[in-house]
């Protein structure tokens, strides 16, 4: 059978395949005015990372290669010009039957206002089938000096990323996070942001916009199991909130009681006052016919226990946010396990008032 074109009866549909602007000039956003975050020394690395490579080799082989996937990864810039084109290098293509190209390997557009709001304004969508990187363009008819954020893909490697504008128009920076250090998230494919449809759609990034915060994104998709080589590296880390969101990672009950506090310990030794979040999965399966309904409610007791051990001890800045209700609504999972958007967004609702409390008590 041969395949359809949705193009040929729905040009809304269409994906530009090339990019029509003769007077495009292109920049390197490893250059300023552009200001990277969420990645390991962007400007010195040929390939943006999240994590260093030595770290990252022994912490485990599926670590190595999800440390290359740019979750997390943001640009943000200004201009008055009235378009805006990518021109990404990728050696992959991110693609997986259930999640949209859109989020495993495409970026998106935010426009960002002067006092820290952000709305989504368009996506840079990329060709069904991606070889070597893709080219995108929108249009930005909105007329004077805007500010933006790009957000990098959630499951593919970026080798380079260029914005190009129409030549003669501005550029500058972009506007500035909230004097904090970041956020830090650890944990599964639901962290790094799988399936959302879109980067800026996971809730590790909603939690951070509506905080106008800058995050790290430290989700390893299978991967997130709480090593030592991997605590070692976080606990050094200068970051304003820990969220740990591991659970669904970790291979059983009994890999989650070797890890779950003696992780909580080295990371408040090293950090007295930091904010820790603790977060059960939120697969939960709440009917108790559900298979691993009995397996959620066990493993959710390991992480009450280190919660209840870190109370006990007088920690004054560690929460627990319960998994069981975070994606119970229909339509929220495209799997059972992996969140669509309206369970991001649910997640989100949960996540982010912990996360402003934290801060506020830590105050």
């Amino acid at each position: 059978m041969a395949n359809f074109d949705i193009s040929s009866v729905d040009q809304n549909l269409a994906v530009a395949t090339a990019v029509n602007a003769p007077d495009l000039e292109l920049h390197d956003v490893r250059e300023a005015p552009f200001q990277l975050y969420g990645f390991y020394d962007p400007k010195n690395e040929p390939v943006f990372k999240r994590m260093p490579t030595a770290v990252a080799e022994q912490v485990s082989d599926g670590v190595n290669e999800l440390h290359y996937h740019t979750a997390g990864g943001r640009v943000r810039f200004s201009t008055d010009s009235p378009y805006i084109v990518i021109k990404a290098v990728m050696n992959k293509s991110g693609r997986m039957a259930h999640m949209a190209v859109t989020g495993s390997s495409g970026f998106d557009l935010y426009l960002d206002s002067p006092d820290g709001d952000s709305i989504h304004y368009r996506t840079f969508v990329p060709p069904p089938k991606i070889i070597g990187g893709y080219e995108s363009k929108l249009a930005v008819k909105l007329g004077g000096m805007r500010y933006f954020t790009i957000n990098f893909p959630l499951y593919n490697d970026v080798m380079e990323l260029y914005v190009g504008v129409a030549k003669g128009s501005r550029l500058g920076e972009g506007v500035p996070y909230r004097k904090e250090a970041p956020i830090v998230y650890y944990g599964s494919s639901i962290t790094q942001g799988g399936c959302a449809s879109r980067p800026g759609s996971c809730y590790t990034a909603t939690v951070s916009r509506a905080l106008n915060m800058d995050h790290i994104n430290l989700g390893f998709s299978g991967n997130g199991k709480a090593e030592d080589a991997m605590v070692d590296y976080m606990k050094s880390l200068d970051m304003s909130v820990f969220v740990c969101d591991y659970d669904h990672n970790a291979p059983n009950e009994e890999h989650l009681r070797a890890t779950y506090q003696k992780m909580y310990d080295a990371i408040r030794e090293a950090n007295p006052d930091l904010p820790y979040i603790m977060i059960s999965r939120p697969d939960y399966y709440t009917h108790p016919s559900f298979a691993g309904h009995d397996e959620s409610i066990r493993r959710r007791q390991i992480i009450l226990d280190t919660f209840h051990y870190a109370i006990a001890k007088g920690d004054r800045h560690v929460y627990f946010i319960d998994g069981e209700g975070l994606l119970r609504a229909d339509g929220c999972t495209v799997d059972g396990c992996h969140p669509t958007d309206l369970g991001f967004y649910f997640m989100t609702q949960a996540v982010l008032p912990v996360v402003r409390r934290a801060l506020m008590e830590r105050d």
